[in-house]
């Protein structure tokens, strides 16, 4: 007679289909393919994506760190063409928050290379655009959390102010419509219609990091032709939801697009965590290469990662 254990595992497995039923919807003229689990977990699908499209909470994440203290440890290596690190710089700092106002201060540094000029500013764009989202050298007053629409515009913004401003669009509203970039604007617009038909959306669940998620992935569909894979510009977008709340955990990025005057790849991972009610950012880590005509190309890897924070004294 066969073991307990080998008759509880014959049991189960002549129990279980042998096969996931996946199933296909269509929402918007989108088609959208729920895995067996969620299928089973009787998602409301248009509920769903209508969040994704018009979420702001993970907006309202970096919001928050304008009115937190939080400390940082900061992790930027520039790369020359065989990958080796020709610039550095490794800091952890602290940003203070006190009566509405707040300010960075670095606790250690060491730097290598030329990553700061003479007058001791970033030489990179990409170290500069990532001092933009989490250093604050001089004292700034007056900025706030709140969130009423994530809207962003480049209107009356040049130079570095206006490149800014179209990385929160890609950074914080993934699948709209980015103005003011050449031959790319309209490419990243996940969701509408013209741009929907070359991606596959599918909603699963699994673990991230213990914790059982919703998980959005868009990715292009695999017939495409040469023709339309050379409109694609997002190779992959994953998030993973929280079920009950459907807050952002997580989200994935993997971009690139070459338009002959520029080109880019780029690579970002983003982990969100929970302050009392304040969904805050704990971890970024990006991996990009981009070259801009009459600009030196800038090979780059930096990670954030965002601890003991705190309210305003």
């Amino acid at each position: 007679m066969l073991p307990a254990c080998w008759r509880v595992l014959i049991f189960l497995l002549v129990s279980c289909p042998l096969y996931a039923q996946d199933s296909l919807v269509h929402f918007e003229n989108k088609a959208v393919t729920l895995k067996e689990v969620v299928v089973r977990n009787n998602l409301n699908v248009q509920a769903f994506i209508e969040r994704i499209k018009n979420d702001t909470t993970f907006y309202k994440a970096f919001r928050n760190l304008k009115v937190l203290g939080y400390t940082s440890l900061n992790d930027i290596r520039m790369l020359g063409k065989k990958d080796q690190v020709t610039a550095s710089l490794y800091s952890r700092t602290r940003q203070h928050v006190n009566n509405g106002c707040r300010y960075t201060q670095v606790l250690e540094e060491t730097t290598s290379g030329d990553i700061y000029d003479k007058h001791h500013q970033f030489n990179y764009y990409t170290a500069g655009m990532y001092a933009g989202l989490f250093f604050a050298a001089d004292t700034i007053c007056g900025e706030t959390n709140i969130v009423k629409e994530a809207t962003f515009s480049t209107q009356g913004k040049s130079g570095l102010a206006k490149h800014k401003e179209q990385l929160k669009m890609l950074f914080f509203n993934p699948g709209k419509k980015i103005p003011g970039i050449p031959f790319i604007g309209n490419k990243v617009a996940l969701f509408e219609e013209d741009v929907a038909e070359r991606y596959d959306f599918t909603i699963d669940m699994e673990a991230f990091k213990g914790e059982m998620c919703y998980v959005f992935t868009c990715k292009p569909r695999a017939d495409l032709s040469e023709g339309e894979k050379d409109k694609i510009v997002v190779n992959n977008m994953t998030t993973w939801f929280r079920i009950d709340t459907w807050e952002i955990v997580a989200r994935n990025y993997d971009l690139s697009y070459n338009a002959g005057v520029y080109d880019f790849d780029v690579r970002m991972e983003v982990e969100l965590t929970k302050f009392g009610n304040y969904l805050v950012p704990k971890l970024l880590r990006y991996n990009g290469n981009w070259d801009v005509v009459m600009k030196k190309r800038e090979r780059s890897i930096f990670t954030a990662t965002l601890f003991d924070f705190g309210l305003s004294k």
